[in-house]
């Protein structure tokens, strides 16, 4: 029994210290900002040029593979015009679990007539390059996908200029979706990364030694008199005669003369004409009378 329970701890330290094979996945905002942004179709696809000619990819669809990778398929619109119908094209990519890439396939559909390329795979022919092989292998796989498309064109007789290009739209996408492929990095099981911890959480830091403050109790005093407050400074004061005690006088304000009120004056009535020549003759007439009075 003590065997069997010795080689059952063994095996469960033995995988407790095997590292957890990290995730491979897609950059979609990577994606996106390599064609222009997804700005078209509410925010789910992408509009461009290439060669004179409008083309729209959407956003890739992605699914988990069985053996750890992901599968990526990917739709790319032709834009014709108005008046004529869009041509469609598929992309299909199968990634690893450490991010190669495995398999390759796209079908094109232009006005009912389809044309699918062969399923290219990525074998140990492939690679011919020793310090990048999964670089060399990524485009061997895209050379031949688009080579086997556009050999497969041309016996169509196809010669609209975004049709014959379609296949270098296709290579387009090939190349950056295989640039915006990422592979988390593995970790040991139990460890935790940078991500995991609680956002904001900070080491705890020493404090500075200072000394605490001193508190000073104030000492209750023997009788609760009032203070006597002194008078206001610029205040006139007199002594009173039963408390012999200084008592401010009442504040005197400066008279002015702007803010008094004001008597109205009566209004005079408008006097007439005649009225005027009358008031005047009588007084021309008593300056003669002083006059002739002086004279006698």
């Amino acid at each position: 029994m003590f065997p069997r329970m010795k080689c059952h701890l063994a095996s469960l330290i033995l995988l407790s210290a095997l590292p957890v094979m990290g995730a491979v996945e897609i950059d979609v905002d990577v994606l996106g900002e390599s064609l222009g942004g997804w700005k078209a179709r509410k925010g789910k696809a992408s509009e461009y040029e290439l060669s004179d000619s409008l083309y729209r990819t959407y956003q890739p669809e992605v699914s988990p593979s069985p053996d750890g990778g992901i599968f990526v398929s990917i739709r790319i619109d032709h834009v014709r015009g108005f008046m004529a119908s869009d041509d469609f094209a598929s992309l299909e990519l199968s990634f690893a679990a450490d991010g190669t890439l495995v398999t390759a396939q796209s079908s094109l559909a232009l006005q009912g007539r389809t044309i699918s390329s062969e399923l290219i795979k990525g074998g140990a022919s492939a690679s011919t390059s020793v310090a990048a092989p999964y670089v060399d292998k990524a485009v061997k796989i895209g050379t031949d996908l688009v080579a086997d498309l556009s050999s497969k064109l041309l016996r169509e007789k196809i010669v609209e200029p975004g049709r014959v290009s379609f296949p270098a739209a296709v290579r387009h996408n090939y190349n950056l979706i295989y640039k915006a492929v990422r592979v988390k990095p593995d970790r040991k099981e139990g460890e935790t990364s940078d991500s995991n911890q609680i956002e904001g959480a900070k080491p705890p830091t020493s404090l500075s030694e200072k000394p605490a403050p001193k508190v000073v109790k104030a000492k209750p005093a023997d009788s609760p008199a009032k203070k006597e407050e002194p008078p206001k400074p610029g205040e006139k004061t007199v002594i009173d005669s039963t408390t012999k005690k200084e008592v401010p006088l009442p504040e005197i304000k400066a008279y002015n003369a702007s803010l008094a009120p004001r008597t109205p004056l009566p209004v005079q009535k408008p006097q007439s004409e005649r009225a005027v020549l009358m008031e005047a003759g009588r007084d021309a007439l008593r300056i003669a009378k002083d006059v002739i009075k002086e004279e006698k």
